[in-house]
């Protein structure tokens, strides 16, 4: 049999650094559903109403009526399913991120943020309408700037969204929570070179048993954990969409030395990366940790 070819890598135009895409009750998936594709740009799913499934780093999730799902860039997506859609699509490139989001667009997990009903869903969709009428209208020289600050004004009501969705944490102001933002975008752009906590500390210009009290406040785990975690997603993710040895997995993910590889993804996951793969292609198995 022939090797499934590598993940699809879904790319914006050349000559477009964002997109928008609107739904008015339209439908998505069904028979047709595309394969599972990777992201070479950040999406930010809209939708004031509608009702289906899809499926980010392969875990089944719900369309969440009245939320927006961030899947950052990097990740694999797949729209199963969706009917009845209102809302809109926003896709972009990591130029367009401004250096204060890049911890809400770290690509981890899913971050599905609820907006406050009523004027708030208002505003968004009248933003959306203007940023589409950028994006889609004749181009002078002000064009880049201004869907620049219209992104950026999206994402500013994002993080302001999630912090007051979670309130019960620390104070989003905190220094613990600003601490753990530098660290999430610092480790989205060095997990694949850097596995030592002390690699983050001095970047950050923090002392290492600082910065991993400061991790574990806000999410529960250590610094090793959290790089840990994120370069066995990033495994994870090459061992079931692609058709890459274990061994190029390996040396993608930052480890010289395949048969270490192995044993420590053993030791993340449960059982080995081929053991692993043949699991999850077989059975359908959520990724999530």
């Amino acid at each position: 049999m022939p090797d499934r070819p590598d993940l699809p890598l879904d790319r914006l135009a050349p000559d477009r650094a964002l997109e928008v895409v609107t739904f008015d009750g339209g439908a998505v998936g069904g028979p047709r559903m595309r394969e599972p594709h990777r992201h070479d740009y950040h999406e930010l799913l809209w939708f004031r109403d509608g009702r289906g499934t899809h499926r980010v780093d392969g875990a089944q999730l719900p369309v969440v009526a009245g939320a927006v799902t961030i899947i950052g860039r990097g990740q694999v997506h797949q729209f199963e399913e969706g009917r009845g859609l209102h809302g809109a699509v926003v896709r972009f490139g990591e130029d367009l991120v401004p250096p204060s989001a890049s911890w809400l667009l770290a690509a981890r997990q899913e971050r599905t943020i609820p907006v406050p009903a009523g004027a708030a869903t208002d505003r968004l969709d009248a933003l959306l309408a203007t940023l589409r009428a950028e994006v889609v209208g004749p181009r002078d020289a002000r064009s880049g700037a201004l869907e620049a600050h219209l992104l950026a004004t999206l994402l500013l009501w994002l993080e302001r969204w999630y912090d007051g969705a979670h309130a019960e944490r620390p104070e989003p102001d905190g220094p613990d929570v600003a601490l753990h933002r530098r660290f999430a975008a610092a480790l989205e752009e060095d997990f694949a070179r850097h596995h030592d906590a002390a690699h983050y500390a001095q970047r950050l210009a923090v002392p290492a048993p600082a910065l991993s009290r400061a991790l574990a406040a806000v999410t529960g785990r250590g610094t090793k954990e959290l790089v840990t975690d994120r370069v066995m997603l990033e495994a994870r993710r090459l061992l079931r969409f692609t058709d890459r040895s274990v061994g190029e997995v390996a040396h993608a993910v930052g480890f010289d030395d395949p048969l270490y590889f192995s044993r420590a993804f053993k030791r993340h996951a449960g059982s080995a990366p081929q053991a692993w793969r043949d699991a999850t292609r077989h059975a359908g198995m959520s990724m999530h940790p």
